[in-house]
């Protein structure tokens, strides 16, 4: 056990605090910002201001401890540093403006940095590990506890008590204007996030479920949590959420299930699959299918429905990065254009990564994220790292949908657990 000083201690606080908070940082941030909006940007920035403050402390405890050098010869702190790089070469290269420019860099590069300083911690600090584990299971009783209220006890405007609103964040949403379809946010800023926040939860269920040898006990909270996420998710009817999950739950059983149990549970899931797909169609013009599945009721719903919606930002996004491979610029995509003379929406990771720093950007980006995921898998052995494998595959298939790194909440957590996951020590159980 390495003995720590007051700088490692403060280092773990502020990324501890970082980890507890990011889950009910919403609501947190909306109250504060109505008590007090003439410091709304500063309230908004609080966790990225914590990890301004975390990167100096990381830098003197490994300058300390002697490990810059082997910390900057590790690939994933590599990519990291030149993904981050080119992000403020093209902040001098385009002129998006100041404010849009800022906002950017903080919604494209904060994850990155939580990355880097919780895998590096985990590197100098092993202690560190267990109460960064701690704080985010901590986190996820929060979320699941007050979706739970959401949707059984709370009336559905409930957090407009504490200032959400259309011009901070809607209290809930509804599937395509349907007030028959309320979706939930929990403490997240929206129903999608919150959907792609439970695609973590049930990945990691679903890996303690297979491979831990719990007591009845441990097995029926499992069971109970797993319920609960599995509800939360569908409040959320987020259709994106739910694919990601069923491919992070089929990621996780197919690596942990033993070999014939493997196959049998296969044959299952793709009857299972057929009969879904068949019940879709059979079923298309009943409420509820065309209503939440399919989001084409001719009665109700939007002018435009997320189908459309989604199509016309991929096409349009396609045309725009196909016609600009170094991209537009930092802030000049998603909600910091908003800020610039050329707003631009586009729901799709992968495209708003290529809008903001080029075909080259996207490719650093999928070089990383590739890199963190293959050292996931060398160590799927374990409960942590198998579950946070299984949900990168789930929210890489989100990615294709909507912007799900660009939520601070599911960036964080997702690479957050990641880090812990790849940086931490592992000592081998002794059988008894």
């Amino acid at each position: 056990m390495i003995k720590l000083g007051w700088v490692e201690r403060a280092l773990m606080g502020l990324l501890l605090v970082v980890a507890a908070l990011i889950v009910v940082h919403a609501p947190l941030t909306v109250w504060a910002g109505t008590q007090w909006p003439d410091s709304v940007d500063y309230i908004k920035a609080w966790k990225e201001l914590l990890m301004g403050a975390a990167l100096v402390l990381f830098i003197v405890v490994a300058a300390r401890r002697k490990m810059i050098g082997t910390l900057l010869n590790d690939r994933l702190m590599q990519l990291a540093i030149v993904y981050a790089g080119l992000h403020f070469v093209m902040v001098a290269v385009f002129q998006n403006g100041l404010q849009a420019a800022g906002a950017g860099l903080l919604i494209d590069l904060r994850y990155v940095l939580y990355f880097v300083l919780v895998y590096g911690t985990a590197r100098l600090i092993p202690q560190f590990r267990r109460p960064f584990i701690t704080a985010t299971v901590g986190g996820a009783v929060v979320v699941l506890a007050f979706a739970l209220l959401q949707m059984f006890v709370l009336p559905k405007d409930f957090l407009a008590n504490i200032g959400y609103s259309k011009e901070t964040i809607s209290p809930y949403l509804t599937v395509d204007d349907n007030p028959a379809y309320i979706r939930i946010n929990s403490t997240l800023r929206g129903p999608n996030p919150l959907g792609a926040y439970a695609v973590i939860i049930v990945s990691l269920l679903t890996a303690a479920v297979i491979r831990w040898k719990t007591s009845t006990r441990g097995s029926a909270l499992a069971g109970i949590a797993a319920v609960v996420a599995g509800l939360t998710l569908g409040a959320s009817y987020s259709r994106s959420a739910v694919i990601g999950a069923l491919a992070a739950i089929a990621t996780v059983a197919a690596v942990a299930l033993p070999a014939k149990i493997r196959k049998r549970v296969g044959v299952i899931v793709a009857v299972g699959a057929l009969v879904a797909v068949a019940a879709i169609v059979s079923l298309r013009d009943s409420t509820f299918v065309s209503n939440v599945v399919l989001h084409n009721s001719p009665t109700t719903g939007a002018e435009i429905d997320s189908n459309e919606g989604h199509a016309d930002s991929l096409i349009h996004g396609l045309s725009w990065v196909g016609q600009k491979p170094f991209g537009a610029g930092i802030g000049s995509t998603g909600s910091a254009s908003l800020n610039g003379p050329r707003p631009f929406i586009v729901e799709n990771q992968y495209l708003f990564i290529a809008h903001e720093v080029g075909w080259l950007g996207l490719a650093l980006f999928v070089w990383l994220y590739v890199e963190i995921m293959r050292r996931l898998w060398q160590r799927r052995r374990s409960v942590l790292a198998l579950g946070v494998f299984g949900s990168g595959i789930g929210l890489a298939i989100v990615g294709l949908l909507l912007p799900v790194w660009v939520d601070d909440t599911v960036s964080i957590v997702w690479w957050g657990l990641a880090a812990v996951s790849v940086g931490g020590v592992y000592h081998a159980r002794k059988n008894k």
